[in-house]
């Protein structure tokens, strides 16, 4: 675990937001030279790989605040601090590093001050892939009729792009320690460092002493998420689009193989995330991708066929 992957001028950079950030960049670069190979524009790519990051991460942000369970903890953080607790012991508390509040009696921590900014935070973690999916969608639907560009085959380009970029962000998760998976005794499992999110949680549900220990093996989920992402954007890339049947066909697989794959690693994930009738919140927008992908799948199915019938 490596929250910052490196220091600049006593600025500390985050290695999930570098690694996103890294990820984008990969993903621009390459939508650039299928422009090129393709014929089009390659400006309108470069314009959409940074329309999309920015409402990528105002998305994933809002999706977390609004989703993961850390709403009131963000309200309470501007109107009363007092109402939040955090998982510290009296000398990390009110150390120069937290500067938290100690509360003898209920011997807790709490903030030592309000923050009614914490929410925006993006840079100091946070973020949700669906969250950032759909804020970069509507961007791109924005961009590409803005720019003329022809959207499905803009979307088929996104369909192995995007999980490349994504493979960037999951690793950048598992060194700042988030996303971790649940308790396993597997040759592969992995431990976190301790006050990571993983002991953390694991002191929570007295599954261990101190959150000041190393964490209990765990699946790494990040990884298993990181190897799918590659999988899959080798399979859209090598083995659907040379065989698409209209232009959107690799998209729709992407969107199709990605909410399925991800709703299985779901299962494992032990971090915090939201839930709704038993599943977490990236389960639940999964089902609705996977049904919307059913459903532009046909539509463009049966458009192909009007289309030669006539």
């Amino acid at each position: 675990m490596r929250p910052e992957l490196f220091r600049l001028l006593d600025t500390g950079f985050p290695s999930y937001f570098v690694l996103l950030l890294s990820g984008f960049l990969f993903a621009t670069a390459l939508a650039v030279l299928w422009a090129r190979r393709a014929g089009e524009d390659a400006d309108v790519m470069v314009d959409l790989g940074l329309g999309m990051l920015i409402a990528g991460v105002i998305g994933s942000r809002l999706l977390h605040v609004l989703a993961d369970g850390y709403f009131w903890d963000y309200v309470h953080l501007c109107t009363d601090p007092k109402a939040v607790v955090w998982p510290l012991e009296k000398a990390e508390c009110v150390s120069d590093v937290y500067k938290g509040e100690w509360d003898p009696v209920a011997g807790v921590c709490h903030p030592g001050a309000a923050d009614c900014f914490a929410w925006a935070k993006f840079w100091a973690g946070g973020l949700t892939y669906y969250g950032g999916f759909l804020g970069a969608g509507f961007a791109a639907v924005f961009l590409l009729r803005r720019d003329r560009f022809p959207f499905w085959r803009a979307a088929d380009m996104a369909g192995f792009t995007i999980p490349l970029g994504l493979a960037f962000g999951r690793m950048g998760c598992l060194l700042g320690g988030c996303c971790f998976g649940a308790e396993t005794r597997l040759p592969w499992a992995i431990s976190f460092p301790p006050r990571s999110p993983a002991s953390e949680a694991q002191f929570k549900a007295h599954a261990l002493s101190t959150a000041r220990a190393w964490s209990n093996p765990v699946h790494p989920t990040q990884i298993y998420e990181s190897v799918m992402s590659l999988a899959i954007a080798a399979a859209c890339l090598w083995i659907i689009h040379p065989r698409k049947r209209y232009d959107g066909h690799v998209f729709v697989w992407f969107v199709g193989l990605y909410a399925a794959g991800r709703f299985l690693v779901e299962i494992l994930r032990r971090d915090d995330r939201g839930s709704a009738a038993g599943l977490s919140t990236s389960q639940l927008i999964g089902l609705g991708l996977l049904a919307g992908a059913l459903v532009v799948h046909n539509m463009r199915k049966r458009k192909i066929a009007e289309e030669a019938a006539t």
